[in-house]
C-alpha cells in the first residue's frame, strides 16, 4: 500500500468531502477538528471510519506535524469485509474507533458543563451591574440578547450509558476468541458507531454555538456587551469611588472567561483590552475634560425643551402633558424598566413626541431660518438637554448644520427626506400594508371620506404628501431601526447611547465603504436589467443591466437595526430601493447593510417574478431557494450533517425562507467571499448563479474544489452571453455606426 507525506499544517480531508477510503497514520500526528472541539490523532489511529458509512467527512483533518497516511480504498460494506478477512486492521480500527469516540464524549461533558455555568455566570453578573447602577444613580443599559436567552436545554441529548457502552462492546470485539467476525456484524458495528458519534459531535456543535452566543453577549465587535457595559461604568463613576475595585475586579474575570473560549476573535479581544487599560490609565483626565466640555455647553440648549414646544405651536395641553412627561422620564433610574408604569410613561412620551414633531417640522417646512434646536429635534429626537447629558448634546449641537449626508448621492438625514417629499424631488413611501400615497388618498375617495374634487387636489398637495410620510411611515420604521422594541422611546437619551457617537455617526463615507464591499463581493447586487431598444441599428430588443443604488434615510435615534423598506419607487423598476438606518448606527453598518442587500435581492426577485416567484419551473433566485428549503430533507445531494444544520438554521430563522435566505447570504459575502466556506454545496450552487462573485474573485477562488462545479458553469453561461454581445458590437462596428454607451457599459458587466 503507497503511503502519501503531508506536510504539517496542511490540510488533509475538509468537511463535506466526499469518503471513498480509510486512512491509516504511518507516522506523525493529525489534528480532527470540528465546531465545538478537536480530536489528536497519532500513529496508528484511522481517518474516516465512522464518515465513511455517512458518505462524507464531518470532521475537518489536518497534519499537526508532519504526517505520512495509508490510503485503504474501499466503500461501506468494501470495509466491514476488510475487518472481517484482516484481524490485525479490524484491531487498529477498533482500538482507534473507542479512542475518538472517548476524546469526543470528554469534550461534550466538559462543553455541557461549561454552558451551564457559563449562563449562569453571565445572569448574575448582568444582575450584579444593575445593582451597581441603581446604587450610584447611573440608568442601567439593556444588554441585546440577554433578555431572549434562556438556560441550554437541548432537544436531543447525548445518552450517559454511551461511553460504557462502546467500552464493553469493543472490548469484547477485541477479545473475543473467535477473531474472524461476519461482515453483516462488522458492518452494524461500525454503521452505529457512525450515527452515534455523528450524533455526539451534532450536540457538541450546538454547544458551540450556544457557548459562542453567551460570548457574544460578554463581548463582541460592536460594544453592546457586558463587558463594555462594566467598563463604561467603572469610567461614569471613577477610578476612586466606592465598589470601583469590585467592578474592576469583575472586568478582570470577565477577560479570563473571555480567554478560554474558542469562538473569540482574538485580534478584537486583545484590541478592547488594550482600549480599557489607557482608557483606564487617563481616566482622571478624561473626567476633567468631560467637566470642561460640560460646562462650556453652548447657552443655547439650555431649557430646549420650551423652544422645541413654543416652535411647535401644540397645544398649552400638549404642551404641559409632553413636559411633566420628560421629566419624570429624566428622574428614572431605569429607563429601560419593563414594569408596567414605565411602560405607559414611555408609551405616552412617544404618542406626544410625534405629536409635536409634527406640527414643528410642517411649519419648518415654511421656514427659511430652522433653529438649531429644532434641526437637533429633527434629525436626532434631542428634546432635552439634561436628558442627554450636556456633553452629548453640545456635540449634537457642533455637528447639527455639517451633517455627513449627501442627498445627492441618495444619503438622507430624515429631515432632508421630508424637505425632498416636499419640494416634489422624490414620492412618498408605501405605509405598512404596502400602499403608496396614491392608492391612500384613493381609498379615502371611494370610502366617503373626502369627495372626488378633495382627490385631485390632495394627489397633488405636497404638504399632505409629507404628512402621509410624517403617521403612515416615520413612527414604524423609527421603532423597527431602533431595534429594541420593547424599551423603545423616541426622545434621545443618554442611556441609550451604547458607544461613542462621533464614531457611530453615519456618514455618505462610512455608507460607500459598506457598499463597495458588499459590490466587490456581489458586484451585481443592485444591478436591475431593462429593456434597450435602437430601431436605426436594428436592435429590437436588448437586455442590459444598470446598477441603481438605494436611496438610504437616517432616522433620528441611536439603534442597532436597518428596515429595506421597499424595493422599488411606485412601479417602475428602474428607481431606488429605499433602505432606513438609524442616524448614530450602534451595530456594525456593514453588516446591517449585507443584510439589507439580501433582503433586497429577495424582495427585487419576487416583484420580477410575480405570482410565479416560487415557481421551481421558472428558475429564479427565490423559486430555487424555495424549492432547496422545502424539500432538503429529501434531497440526496446534502449529506446528514448538512440537513441537520439547515434544520437548526430554520429554527434559528423561525421558519422563514427569507430569513433563512438572508443568513446563508451574509455567510455568502463574508465568509465564502473570503474564502472560507461555510454553505453546503445546494446553497452554494444557488448564490453563485444569481449572486456571482467578482471576477477577482472567482480568479481567485478557480482553484478551489468546492466551486469548481459551479464557476464552469458561470463561465459557460456568461460566454454566450458575451459570445452574442460580442457579434452585436461586430455588426455595429461593420455598420459604421458608434457603439451605444449602454451595449458597450453591458460588455463591461459581463466581464465584471
Amino acid at each position: 500500500m503507497a503511503v502519501k507525506e503531508f506536510p504539517a499544517g496542511e490540510t488533509l480531508f475538509q468537511n463535506e468531502q466526499a469518503v471513498n477510503a480509510i486512512h491509516l497514520i504511518a507516522k506523525g500526528s493529525v489534528t480532527a477538528s470540528y465546531p465545538g472541539g478537536e480530536l489528536h490523532l497519532t500513529k496508528g489511529d484511522v481517518i474516516g471510519i465512522c464518515e465513511l458509512h455517512l458518505g462524507s467527512y464531518f470532521i475537518t483533518y489536518q497534519a499537526s506535524e508532519a504526517a505520512a497516511l495509508a490510503p485503504y480504498p474501499c466503500t461501506r460494506e468494501q470495509l466491514a469485509n476488510l475487518m472481517s478477512s484482516n484481524a490485525d486492521m479490524a484491531d487498529r480500527i477498533v482500538t482507534s474507533l473507542y479512542r475518538q469516540l472517548k476524546q469526543i464524549l470528554d469534550q461534550y461533558a466538559l462543553a455541557r458543563s461549561d454552558c451551564d455555568k457559563f449562563y449562569h455566570y453571565l445572569m448574575d453578573s448582568y444582575a450584579e451591574y444593575s445593582a451597581f447602577c441603581t446604587k450610584h444613580g447611573v440608568s442601567s443599559r439593556a444588554l441585546p440578547g440577554l433578555e431572549t436567552l434562556s438556560e441550554l436545554n437541548l432537544e436531543e441529548d447525548v445518552e450517559d450509558w454511551l461511553g460504557g457502552y462502546y467500552s464493553q462492546l469493543l472490548a469484547l470485539v477485541k477479545n473475543s476468541a473467535n477473531k474472524k467476525k461476519s461482515p453483516a456484524f462488522m458492518f452494524g458495528l461500525l454503521s452505529r458507531a457512525a450515527r452515534d458519534i455523528y450524533q455526539v459531535i451534532s450536540v457538541c456543535r450546538v454547544l458551540y454555538d450556544y457557548k459562542s452566543e453567551l460570548t457574544g453577549i460578554l463581548m463582541n465587535e460592536n460594544r453592546l456587551d457586558l463587558f463594555d457595559f462594566y467598563a463604561s461604568l467603572l469610567y461614569r463613576i471613577g477610578s476612586d469611588a466606592e465598589d470601583s475595585a469590585t467592578i474592576s475586579n469583575a472586568i478582570s474575570a470577565m477577560m479570563a472567561q473571555l480567554e478560554s473560549h474558542a469562538s473569540i476573535d482574538q485580534d478584537m479581544y486583545s484590541k478592547r483590552i488594550a482600549e480599557y487599560h489607557d482608557r483606564l490609565n487617563s481616566l482622571s483626565s478624561c473626567t476633567g475634560e468631560a467637566s470642561d466640555a460640560a460646562a462650556g455647553g453652548s447657552a443655547d440648549l439650555l431649557d430646549s425643551l420650551n423652544t422645541i414646544l413654543a416652535y411647535s405651536q401644540v397645544s398649552e395641553e400638549t404642551a404641559y402633558a409632553f413636559r411633566i412627561a420628560v421629566e419624570q422620564f429624566r428622574k428614572m433610574t431605569d429607563k429601560n424598566s419593563s414594569d408596567d408604569a414605565a411602560r405607559k410613561l414611555r408609551q405616552k412620551i412617544t404618542k406626544l413626541f410625534y405629536e409635536v414633531y409634527e406640527k414643528a417640522l410642517i411649519r419648518s417646512l415654511h421656514d427659511s431660518a430652522v433653529p438649531k434646536i429644532l434641526k437637533m429635534f429633527f434629525n436626532f429626537g434631542y428634546v432635552d438637554e439634561q436628558l442627554t447629558g450636556m456633553k452629548n448634546a453640545a456635540y449634537l449641537y457642533s455637528i447639527v448644520d455639517y451633517l455627513p449626508s449627501d442627498p445627492s448621492r441618495g444619503l438622507y438625514t430624515v429631515y432632508e427626506w421630508m424637505m425632498a417629499i416636499y419640494k416634489g424631488k422624490k414620492a412618498p413611501s408605501r405605509n405598512e400594508f404596502d400602499t403608496d400615497y396614491q392608492a391612500y388618498v384613493h381609498e379615502l375617495k371611494t370610502s366617503g371620506k373626502i369627495t372626488a374634487a378633495e382627490e385631485a387636489a390632495m394627489v397633488n398637495d405636497n404638504e399632505k404628501m409629507v404628512l402621509f410620510e410624517l403617521q403612515s411611515v416615520f413612527p414604524a420604521i423609527n421603532k423597527i431601526t431602533f431595534g429594541r422594541i420593547s424599551s423603545f422611546c423616541p426622545v434621545f437619551s443618554e442611556h441609550n447611547i451604547l458607544k461613542d457617537l462621533d464614531t457611530s455617526l453615519v456618514s455618505m463615507e462610512k455608507v460607500d465603504e459598506a457598499f463597495n464591499h458588499i459590490r466587490s463581493v456581489d458586484f451585481s447586487a443592485y444591478y436591475r436589467d431593462t429593456i434597450y431598444t435602437n430601431t436605426e441599428l436594428g436592435i429590437a430588443k436588448e437586455y442590459v443591466g444598470v446598477e441603481i443604488l438605494p436611496d438610504i434615510i437616517l432616522m433620528p435615534n441611536m439603534g442597532i437595526r436597518g428596515v429595506m423598506w421597499q424595493e422599488i419607487e411606485g412601479r417602475k423598476r428602474t428607481t431606488p430601493s429605499r433602505m432606513m438606518v438609524s442616524i448614530f448606527q450602534m451595530e456594525d453598518l456593514t453588516n446591517i447593510f449585507i443584510r439589507l442587500t439580501a433582503d433586497f435581492r429577495w424582495e427585487m426577485c419576487k416583484r420580477v417574478q410575480g405570482p410565479r416567484w416560487n415557481d421551481v419551473t421558472e428558475p429564479s433566485l427565490t423559486s430555487e431557494y424555495f424549492d432547496y428549503i422545502q424539500f432538503y430533507k429529501k434531497n440526496h445531494e446534502l449529506s446528514t450533517d448538512a440537513k441537520e444544520k439547515i434544520k437548526l438554521a430554520m429554527q434559528k430563522a423561525k421558519n422563514s425562507f427569507k430569513e433563512m435566505f438572508i443568513r446563508d447570504y451574509e455567510s455568502w459575502v463574508l465568509y465564502e467571499g473570503a474564502g472560507s466556506p461555510r454553505l453546503n454545496k445546494i446553497a452554494r450552487s444557488i448564490l453563485f448563479t444569481y449572486c456571482p462573485f467578482s471576477k477577482e474573485l472567482r480568479d481567485t477562488l478557480k482553484a478551489n474544489p468546492l466551486y469548481k462545479e459551479t464557476m464552469e458553469r458561470y463561465d459557460v453561461k456568461q460566454g454566450q452571453r458575451l459570445h452574442h454581445l460580442n457579434n452585436l458590437l461586430q455588426k455595429i462596428k461593420n455598420s459604421g455606426a458608434a457603439i451605444p454607451p449602454e451595449i458597450q457599459a453591458q460588455r463591461d458587466f459581463l466581464n465584471f
